[in-house]
């Protein structure tokens, strides 16, 4: 392949209702989308970075100046041989994994859509027909209104409920969740909104039967989170932590976590995705598929990315309708009754796109060269 043109794209998308996290609330997404040109065929990938440097160092406008000036001039005129060529080309830029992420899986779905098979075949995968959903659920207003919200959720049939907590809602939150659905497949995630001096703190958590606790400590801390797991019955999940397959080895040799969540932008595209997730396979550490509040078109690629064989945990890739009013790929992601998403078979991540409405929410756009 030989891109001859790349184009950057920044929508903005209204959330049918906010999301809040320990790192604060979101109701709109300043979302940059990717689509790469190669012998009249587009590939488009999508970039997963916040509108603030918190879940990480990355951010809306942080990403487009990388893409600009550093990713993509590295790809343009470039003859690779496949996709998994592209990661290579950026690796000395130190970070920005989100931003380089975008564009490498903008490329896989060129590659795909050139071969006329699907992105999930070409990375793959294809261990399932369907993939087992999952739903995050950010910090309400009320405890009642977070039941009332799980409530909802499972009775669209998703099969694993995660809250967000964070001193303050935490202990007491859970406690109620589980009282009112003992039952369930239920998880926290703390992003790193504690310290180890919140050990004790934490092990209340135990008595509830959790799945696991998400990254509780610092998001780059590997081994405070091995002190903490010592400590726990529950296992921990490693989410910021890891952002490569060597620190999945670390992970494993000081048995950090007993499950770790892997996102496609956090690990920087689908050739390392794929390292980590075989690096967890070999240690036998069971993987999920995160989400970033995408729009259609990150959600079809953590898909695909849902369909290697290790993601054996329901995942926070969900129905588009749970996050917006109208989403930019036609049909919009669908939940089935049973709690899952069916595989689809056409060339590429699967989906039609909105082009209409992609103009619509268009804010700032960018030809290169």
């Amino acid at each position: 392949m030989k891109i001859g043109r790349i184009v950057l794209r920044q929508i903005r998308m209204p959330l049918v209702h906010f999301f809040e996290t320990s790192f604060g609330r979101t109701t709109e997404r300043d979302i940059i989308l990717v689509e790469v040109q190669a012998e009249g065929i587009s590939g488009w990938g999508e970039v997963t970075a916040g509108e603030d440097p918190f879940y990480n160092e990355e951010w809306t406008e942080s990403a487009w100046l990388i893409l600009r000036d550093y990713v993509a001039p590295r790809l343009l005129d470039q003859a690779i041989a496949s996709a998994a060529d592209v990661g290579p080309l950026s690796e000395h830029i130190r970070g920005h994994l989100m931003a380089r992420g975008g564009l490498e899986a903008a490329v896989w779905d060129l590659e795909a859509r050139l071969e006329g098979v699907p992105l999930w075949r070409k990375i793959g995968g294809g261990a399932r027909r369907e993939i087992p959903c999952g739903v995050s659920i950010g910090i309400q207003n009320s405890v009642a209104q977070l039941l009332d919200t799980v409530e909802r959720e499972l009775a669209a049939g998703y099969q694993r409920i995660k809250i967000k907590i964070k001193p303050g809602w935490d202990v007491e939150v859970v406690r109620q969740v589980r009282e009112r659905f003992p039952s369930i497949q239920l998880m926290a995630d703390a992003n790193s909104a504690y310290t180890l001096a919140d050990a004790a703190h934490l092990r209340c958590l135990d008595d509830f039967s959790l799945m696991m606790i998400e990254q509780p400590l610092g998001h780059d801390d590997i081994i405070d989170h091995a002190q903490l797991q010592s400590q726990l019955r529950t296992p921990l999940c490693l989410d910021e932590s890891i952002r490569a397959a060597h620190h999945v080895e670390q992970a494993a040799r000081l048995r950090a976590c007993g499950i770790i969540n892997i996102k496609l932008g956090r690990v920087g595209g689908f050739r390392e995705a794929r390292r980590v997730h075989d690096c967890a396979q070999a240690a036998g550490i069971p993987v999920w598929c995160g989400g970033m509040l995408e729009s259609g078109i990150g959600r079809a690629h953590n898909i695909a990315l849902a369909t290697l064989p290790n993601f054996v945990l329901p995942g926070d890739v969900s129905a588009s309708c749970r996050y917006w009013q109208r989403d930019i790929i036609d049909p919009a992601v669908e939940v089935t009754p049973r709690g899952t998403i069916e595989i689809r078979d056409a060339p590429g991540f699967g989906y039609d796109l909105d082009c209409d409405y992609i103009r619509h929410l268009t804010v700032r756009e960018e030809i290169l060269p």
